[in-house]
């Protein structure tokens, strides 16, 4: 355990924070371009990118796990962060390999991490968000110095491959951070966050269960027109509380890094925060919306692009399932993303 406040240098008493310290993914090998699509889908390549931004998506073998990618995605944070180990982990999917045990535990064995304290978090693709919060409080609180948060789906499994309205749209993959204990005056040190929630829409994107439908298979839907109206009055509002927590204007944003669901969600949301355009990070183009997993993912492909850099007042969002909804603040720190394929 640890005091709520830790001692700089100087003598001094600075407020503790969760502190962004390494950034990981991995994505399945295989591409499935917009030409690759099922004929059956009725569709072709420019219906696609002229309404999502997708152009591509991974999609994994049959061989491959949701734990595989999430081991791949977490040992690439620690090595980003230069860790071998942390004090927890905390794994963001909506595509278990199996309803129980946890992913969680088994993750962090696979990684060597010992017994730490590890456990699933299911909120559809605000799962990162939701997960990165409950890390930071984990580590603010002093239960913990360091935890990984992963997020990792498979959507190729749990979507039906001839349904139009959802299978032109998510891939699979997974990202992961590191985040350790500082202060708030760090670069890399989470500032904000908000969260909601609204379960009278908990049917606009959905699986069903045994009960609700007893015969035949099980696939993920989504009413995609009331999904964007939501997800870009959610995501607005919700970027906007922790932009005024922060005390940053829209024009000094430096990165604003919303969930990868469609290109015009990203580009709504942008432009009623009122930040510069280029400062929207849309990096779904070659993977589609992988979920929980989009915005690691995102954020890693603007490093690569130069997009996100040192010192960027940096804001993170996401609208899912439940309905569920978060935002995070930080300015962005000095690292490089380790990224793989499996």
């Amino acid at each position: 355990m640890h005091t709520a406040e830790t001692a700089s240098p100087g003598g001094r008493h600075e407020k503790p924070a969760a502190v962004l310290a390494g950034l990981g993914t991995c994505l399945p090998t295989t591409e499935f371009d917009n030409a690759s699509l099922p004929t059956q889908l009725d569709t072709n390549d420019e219906w696609i990118r002229t309404r999502t931004g997708i152009a591509a998506r991974r999609r994994a073998a049959p061989s491959v796990s949701m734990r595989d990618l999430a081991c791949e995605a977490g040992a690439n944070a620690l090595r980003s962060a230069g860790l071998d180990t942390v004090g927890g982990l905390v794994l963001a999917t909506t595509t278990p390999d199996r309803p129980c045990p946890a992913a969680a535990p088994e993750v962090a064995e696979r990684l060597g991490l010992g017994q730490v304290p590890a456990f699933d978090i299911s909120s559809v693709c605000s799962g990162f968000v939701y997960a990165t919060t409950v890390a930071a409080s984990l580590i603010t609180s002093g239960i913990v110095d360091s935890v990984l948060v992963v997020a990792a789906e498979l959507y190729s499994r749990i979507v039906d491959p001839l349904d139009r309205s959802t299978a032109v749209i998510f891939g699979d993959g997974a990202g992961a951070v590191v985040l350790r204990r500082g202060t708030a005056a760090e670069q890399g040190a989470l500032l904000a966050f908000d969260l909601g929630s609204d379960g009278s829409g908990h049917r606009l994107i959905h699986v069903p269960g045994e009960r609700e439908q007893p015969e035949g298979p099980r696939w993920f839907t989504m009413a995609g027109r009331k999904v964007y109206l939501r997800a870009v009055e959610r995501m607005t509002a919700s970027a906007l509380r922790v932009m005024k927590d922060c005390a940053w204007a829209p024009e000094t944003i430096g990165a604003l890094v919303p969930h990868q669901a469609n290109s015009r969600i990203i580009e709504a949301v942008a432009e009623r925060l009122g930040v510069p355009p280029q400062s929207a990070v849309c990096e779904l183009a070659r993977v589609g919306n992988t979920a929980a997993a989009s915005i690691p993912l995102a954020l890693a492909d603007a490093l690569t692009t130069n997009q996100l850099k040192p010192g960027a007042r940096t804001v993170l969002t996401a609208f899912g399932g439940g309905l569920s909804w978060g935002s995070a603040a930080l300015v962005w720190p000095q690292l490089k993303a380790v990224r793989s394929e499996f």
